[in-house]
Formats: structure tokens, sequence, C-alpha cells
């Protein structure tokens, strides 16, 4: 998988420290729904490479951080530019919806 894995401390520098744009998709390795969604991800990274980043959660790994969100089910991505929540899409999702929300994030 070439989407970055995030703990906690992780998480925490990306998001709030560094305040980069970004999304970060929590998934867990046996939803057959996610391993739709992830390679969708996945080619979409480089052609936002250095502008916005894309990070993944394992949900059964960090079970604090999936709470922390009051998230129900997996796949859900989040979207976050300088340390704010700036909204999420959850389930099956089209990687033109996916860039929409990241040129909505990035005010392009």
């Amino acid at each position: 998988m070439s989407l970055e894995q995030l703990n906690p401390t992780k998480f925490e520098e990306i998001i709030y420290d560094n305040g980069d744009p970004c999304l970060v998709i929590f998934s867990r390795k046996s939803c057959h729904v996610c391993k739709e969604v992830v390679p969708v991800l996945e080619e979409l990274k480089p052609k936002y490479e250095g502008k916005f980043g894309f990070y993944y959660v394992d949900v059964e790994d960090e079970k604090a951080l999936f709470q922390r969100f009051s998230l129900k089910g997996v796949p859900q991505i989040l979207f976050f530019n300088e340390g704010e929540y700036q909204g999420k899409m959850a389930g099956a999702v089209e990687d033109d919806k996916v860039e929409e929300k990241i040129a909505e994030v990035l005010g392009a």
C-alpha cells in the first residue's frame, strides 16, 4: 500500500502540528469496500504529490482515533486542512468525487 499509515502521534503531527491539507482513510484489512476504495486513492495520490497528503488509519490497530471522530463503519475518508476538519465521505467513492472534495479543501 502506498498510503502512509498513521498512528496517533503521527496523526497529531501531520493534521494539527503541520496543518497539511490531506485526507485520511479509516479502513480495516478485512473490509471488502475498503479494498475497492484504497486503490482509487492510491491512483490519485501521485497527481497531488507535494500539495495534498493521502494517509491511512487501520481502525483495528488505532481504535481510539476511530472513536475520536465518532465514525460508524468503514471506509470513511476524512479531509483536513490547517488542522481543521473539512468533511468526510463514506463507503464506496468515485475518484471524481474525491477530486472535487480535494479541490474544495485546497480552495481551488
